[in-house]
């Protein structure tokens, strides 16, 4: 028995989609256009999502950020448009009475500072106080030394650590800082550590590249701050959800700070958790977009397929009916038909693949910064794989029609049509 797939078989397939080239072509592009938007889309979208996600990289995405304003409603006997401040026991209180809470954090920052060393000089720059437990809510990237540790804040040193910026403009020669003096406000403090955190980054309180970082107890005496800290920044337990224990910590704040319950512009409580539920189910739906633009466009590109492969049954007719009479079975005529189908669509469709994967290639060497590639802009094997797998099924189905139409032609019906 002649098996369904040899060397004769392919050649006649091959035979007749190249008998026609124009129409092929024409029939094919569909096909093509609709693989090569869909992959394209899809690997664009994924190196969207990483260009994003790059910005949210280090930061705790169960945190929560309190900061302070007017309060808009009176409240036993202070008038509305009363300023408060946070207080560093409040660090104190919200631990001992939200046990849901991990890391509790609090932070001070100061704008417009001048930092030099020796001729060398960075303008406004942000001295930030900070305990050594913010690196748990705002991880940095240090490229040289530490970050501030618990015997800094405790035994107020004076030490800090640098961003970016303020590095390459005090340090313009380059090499390591560490052990190095810098002035800031006419007090020496010793480098420890350079956040070579990249400044399109989330930060609190101004840029991570533009922050000199010192302890927050050194901060609070340099700058006669007392117990007001400027923020409070905290992180939920694992497991636990930051919209169920925000409400809890508000009315904690409030009552000891003598705010209405009710006044909730009097509070700002930044939910960053809430902010990446919001960009992941924005991406579902961008790509849930993205495949039903692409979809539609390959199924338009197959259905064209089926209407030109009907057209090319009718054309064929003559020919089908004398491989009926010299005992072509009808299992025959319809893998004859299917397989010019299938071979039609899965190479157009692996051209479009193809096409995609040079563009998003060449997209992605546009990304490269010294070396670096910012986000991979690449369409996943797994996602190549089941294009595939699906451009193989969808020409099944679009050669299914013609093929049982080719299998009902009778010799004599070829021999009437002649």
């Amino acid at each position: 028995m002649k098996p369904l797939f040899d060397t004769d078989t392919f050649r006649e397939i091959l035979d007749s989609i190249l008998r026609n080239r124009s129409r092929s072509f024409l029939t094919g592009f569909g096909v093509f256009w609709g693989v090569f938007m869909l992959m394209l889309l899809t690997g664009g979208g994924q190196g969207l999502k990483g260009l994003l996600v790059q910005n949210f990289e280090g930061f705790a995405q169960n945190t929560c950020i309190v900061a302070t304003s007017n309060t808009t409603k009176p409240y036993k006997g202070f008038k509305k448009g009363r300023t408060w401040n946070l207080e560093y026991a409040d660090v104190d209180r919200l631990k001992a009475m939200v046990p849901e809470l991990e890391t509790v954090s609090p932070t001070v920052s100061l704008w417009g500072k001048s930092v030099t060393r020796d001729e060398h000089t960075s303008s406004r720059a942000v001295v930030k106080g900070a305990r050594a437990d913010y690196s748990r809510i705002e991880t940095p990237t240090l490229k040289y030394g530490r970050y501030i540790n618990d015997a800094d804040n405790l035994q107020e040193r004076k030490v800090c650590v640098i961003g970016k910026r303020v590095y390459e403009e005090l340090f313009p020669e380059g090499g390591s800082p560490l052990g190095q003096r810098i002035s800031i406000d006419g007090s020496y403090y010793t480098v420890v550590g350079v956040d070579w955190k990249d400044s399109n980054g989330i930060s609190i309180n101004g840029r991570a590249s533009d922050a000199v970082t010192i302890p927050i107890n050194q901060a609070r005496k340099a700058y006669n701050l007392g117990n007001t800290i400027h923020l409070l920044c905290f992180t939920a337990k694992e497991g636990i959800t930051m919209s169920d224990v925000t409400p809890r910590v508000r009315e904690i704040i409030a009552r000891q700070h003598y705010i209405a319950p009710d006044d909730e512009q009097a509070m700002f409580l930044l939910n960053t958790q809430l902010i990446f539920g919001i960009v992941d189910n924005l991406f579902k739906g961008i790509n849930f977009l993205i495949w039903l633009i692409g979809l539609g466009t390959l199924l338009a590109g197959v259905i064209g397929v089926s209407n030109i492969m009907m057209v090319s049954v009718k054309e064929r007719t003559t020919e089908i009916g004398i491989r009926r009479a010299i005992g072509a079975t009808p299992r025959q005529i319809l893998g004859q038909i299917i397989s010019e189908s299938i071979v039609l669509t899965l190479v157009a469709g692996m051209i479009g693949i193809v096409f995609s994967v040079v563009i998003l290639a060449g997209v992605e060497l546009a990304m490269t910064t010294d070396g670096v590639l910012k986000a991979a802009f690449q369409v996943p094997f797994g996602t190549a794989v089941l294009a595939a797998l699906l451009l193989t099924v969808l020409g099944v189905l679009a050669g299914l029609m013609p093929a049982l139409r080719a299998m009902q032609i009778k010799p004599v019906d070829a021999m009437r049509d002649e």
